[in-house]
């Protein structure tokens, strides 16, 4: 934090959350972590201000403060938020906007947001061409993602787990 690690703001907003490390649960302190961290290049932290608002965790709910903050968190690459966007868009009416947010985080990876213009393209509101694009989008992400020693992992998970 010494050095303005927006990571580390983030993470101590977590502890302090949870009430972890014999921190007790502040919320207050807990969204002043999460916006120097995001103020930091944290994208994840600003997401998580953007829930807080959202759900009044710490403060008031304001939903328009909540999407000022997802979308600051999207710019920042955060794809949970980017789909938040999404529905924020859907909510307000906004169909063809929601979709746009939806396939950017399909196309980053974001399962949920590829099942949204999915039903989109059910219900009419996405072209077939515009679905078929987010799949695609969507599989290159995934088969980047792909490696073997990701593979071996989740199969030693799945084994202990068990």
């Amino acid at each position: 934090m010494d050095k303005g690690n927006g990571e580390a703001y983030y993470e101590l907003a977590g502890y302090y959350a949870r009430g972890l490390y014999g921190l007790p649960r502040d919320y207050e302190k807990v969204n002043d972590l999460l916006l120097k961290g995001g103020e930091l290049g944290c994208a994840e932290a600003y997401y998580n201000l953007g829930n807080n608002y959202s759900l009044g965790k710490g403060v008031a709910i304001d939903k328009k403060k909540a999407k000022h903050y997802y979308e600051l968190a999207a710019m920042g690459g955060d794809v949970s938020a980017r789909h938040n966007l999404g529905i924020e868009e859907m909510e307000a009416g906004n169909v063809d906007r929601a979709l746009k947010h939806w396939m950017i985080a399909a196309k980053a990876g974001y399962e949920e947001s590829l099942n949204m213009v999915k039903q989109g393209y059910m219900y009419g509101d996405a072209t077939k061409d515009v679905y078929a694009s987010t799949l695609r989008g969507y599989q290159n992400r995934q088969d980047e993602m792909k490696s073997d020693t990701r593979d071996m992992a989740r199969e030693i998970f799945a084994r202990q787990s068990s």
